[in-house]
């Protein structure tokens, strides 16, 4: 049974950092061997992207063991989630619309040099399934998915108690299923059809269009929390489109569980309208969670991704 990676711990031994590299925030923890978290801090991603990502990321990293009282030399492996497709061959990303530059960097190989240890680099939505099987709502289970909805839309797949990365590490980007707006429209096809009609930002959108008030993706959902019409049908119609999304995904993976995290995906006012629309859609009913790391998933995922690292002293996969 793995450590709860929540509370406080010694300083002595080794150390892993776990990375998570999103469109807006880049958030990162540092945990002992024992996977429990000693220092975490979250800031904003550099717009400027690419090395000064890079750059940005090792500050943190060493300001996050300097926080939990230690030295850099205690650090052996560091996990980075990332906003796109890693490539293993030389540690750049792709399809990574969120983060500009990152395709010509090798995120890897430049943090490595800079932190003085390996580093593996894995998609922030396959960590975040990782985080959940290790000490989330997936824990003991061999087979999901989990759905991440925030600045866009992804999925991180465990079949048979393994990770599915696919042939070229793309496995997941449902981001392209042919969903909720026209894939043949060239302005769809940047970020992919169902993104652009689930990405959070479209909350806020929809509900501004159906009332003539400007609001926060947050506030929508605060104010379907408060039972607003409105912003409770525009939350409904959210759900509609993940229920679609779930639909696709469990008629090929079948799933036994599927849970939905991220910013917009982990809250609790989605629920319901998921599993409503599910319910109409017909189908035999799949088990449907929110996550219990909130958005923490990713960054929980890489450490777990660290220690495996640090421990095979080469690529985590091997130890799946």
């Amino acid at each position: 049974m793995p450590h709860d990676p929540s509370g406080p711990s010694g300083r002595d031994g080794a150390l892993v950092l776990g990375v998570d590299l999103g469109g807006t925030k880049v958030r990162a923890a540092v945990a002992d061997e024992s996977g429990a978290v000693l220092a975490e801090m979250a800031t904003a991603t550099d717009p400027r992207g690419g090395r000064h990502v890079v750059d940005q990321i090792a500050v943190l990293g060493r300001s996050l063991v300097s926080s939990a009282g230690a030295v850099p030399a205690a650090v052996r492996a560091t996990a980075v989630g990332t906003p796109g497709v890693p490539d293993a061959q030389n540690g750049t990303l792709g399809l990574s619309p969120n983060v500009d530059g990152l395709s010509g960097v090798s995120l890897r190989d430049e943090l490595a040099a800079e932190l003085g240890h390996p580093v593996v680099l894995e998609n922030d939505v396959t960590a975040a399934a990782v985080g959940e099987r290790w000490v989330g709502s997936a824990r003991g289970c061999a087979d999901f998915v989990f759905i991440a909805v925030g600045t866009g839309i992804g999925m991180g797949i465990v079949s048979g108690g393994r990770v599915v990365r696919g042939a070229h590490g793309a496995a997941g980007e449902i981001g392209y299923l042919p969903l909720g707006t026209d894939p043949f429209d060239p302005v769809n096809q940047h970020r992919g059809a169902l993104e652009e009609a689930t990405a959070g930002e479209t909350v806020a959108a929809r509900y501004s269009a159906a009332t003539g008030t400007a609001t926060s993706t947050r506030e929508v959902f605060d104010l379907a929390a408060r039972g607003v019409p409105a912003a409770v049908a525009v939350v409904a119609e959210h759900g509609r489109l993940l229920a679609l999304t779930i639909t696709a995904v469990t008629a090929v993976l079948d799933p036994a569980l599927v849970v939905l995290g991220g910013g917009v995906g982990s809250r609790p006012e989605l629920l319901s309208p998921v599993r409503a629309a599910l319910a109409e859609l017909g189908k035999a009913p799949v088990d449907v969670r929110t996550t219990t790391l909130g958005t923490r998933a990713s960054v929980v995922g890489t450490l777990d991704l660290a220690l495996r690292a640090a421990r095979l002293g080469s690529d985590p996969e091997d130890s799946e």
